[in-house]
């Protein structure tokens, strides 16, 4: 199918990242009334080394060179290929999806035989709402993964004080292999059915990541241990008044103890004291027993769906 006149395909490397940050917010605000994508958060996914955007990542630009479609794939290692589809609903959104879809499944094929596997590709981060992708990635063959919640908490209400198990300690995580190791096997264990689980080199280049934002004043990276046995960690980074918890996980003997529960507070301590005045907060509501409860505890003032679709290999 043709695209619409005047729609352009261009790499992502040619577009600026501030051109992708505002689709993105755009795309949020179109959907749900409220944009909370930061530069910061396009940062942590463009930073990964399994993204190219030169090869694996493409926009549909419109004549006057705004973005109004973007699709990308990310090598993470592993059996499945991650990937992103955002469109603007509109006239030509149906017509943009297709395309970039198109795009996104031919390199899946090629990566393939680059590889010499057979990868499925998961699409994340789709909003509960969105009139277009949800149906084009459906006709092409994929199917629901998994759905999660996103909640906005309001950092301007009184701090929840972190209550930590008798025998507990948190310090930050370095990036010595011992540290590394543990963290990873703990974020392993813990990611629920549909979440990305990242190999070990691939986490380990995550928490290089965190480890700058944190000496440059912008990020969180915590491990909590009962006697000496890490249980549990957290991973949030701030920027532009906003904060997002992007990495929680308590060890599955750990659970029941309150340590999730420690961590997300002290890792909401924190954000405020870099600046931030609202954080995200990403949650599997299924694991959680009083969701209201948790809402009204962290002051959570709004929260909406995201869903993940995947297409195994054919």
């Amino acid at each position: 199918m043709p695209l619409p006149e005047g729609l352009a395909v261009k790499s992502a490397a040619q577009v600026p990242l501030e051109s992708l940050v505002d689709f993105v917010r755009s795309y949020e605000e179109s959907i749900t009334g409220i944009a909370s994508y930061t530069r910061e958060d396009l940062l942590l996914e463009t930073g990964h080394p399994g993204y190219d955007p030169f090869h694996n990542s493409w926009c549909l630009t419109r004549p006057q060179g705004d973005v109004m479609a973007w699709g990308a794939l990310t090598v993470r290692g592993g059996a499945t290929l991650d990937g992103a589809l955002t469109v603007l609903p509109g006239a030509d959104g149906d017509s943009a999806a297709r395309e970039l879809l198109a795009r996104l499944l031919r390199r899946t094929q090629e990566l393939d035989r680059e590889f010499g596997s057979e990868s499925a590709i998961t699409i994340g981060g789709v909003l509960t709402g969105d009139p277009v992708v949800p149906r084009v990635l459906e006709e092409a063959g994929f199917r629901r993964q998994a759905s999660f919640t996103q909640a906005d908490i309001d950092l301007t209400s009184p701090p929840v004080a972190a209550v930590l198990p008798e025998g507990a300690r948190v310090r930050p995580i370095d990036t010595t292999p011992d540290d590394v190791r543990a963290v990873h096997q703990l974020h392993a264990q813990t990611r629920a059915k549909g979440t990305r689980t990242l190999d070990y080199e691939t986490f380990r280049a995550r928490l290089d990541q965190f480890a700058v934002a944190t000496q440059e004043g912008a990020g969180i990276a915590l491990l909590i241990e009962i006697a000496g046995r890490p249980v549990g960690h957290v991973l949030a980074y701030a920027g532009d008044g906003q904060g997002r918890i992007a990495d929680v996980g308590v060890s599955p003997a750990s659970r029941g103890l309150g340590i999730g529960l420690a961590l997300v507070t002290t890792a909401l301590a924190g954000l405020r004291e870099l600046g931030c005045h609202l954080a995200l907060l990403a949650l599997d509501s299924s694991r959680i027993q009083d969701l209201n409860g948790l809402y009204s505890l962290l002051s959570v003032k709004r929260s909406r769906a995201v869903t993940n679709y995947v297409k195994s290999p054919s």
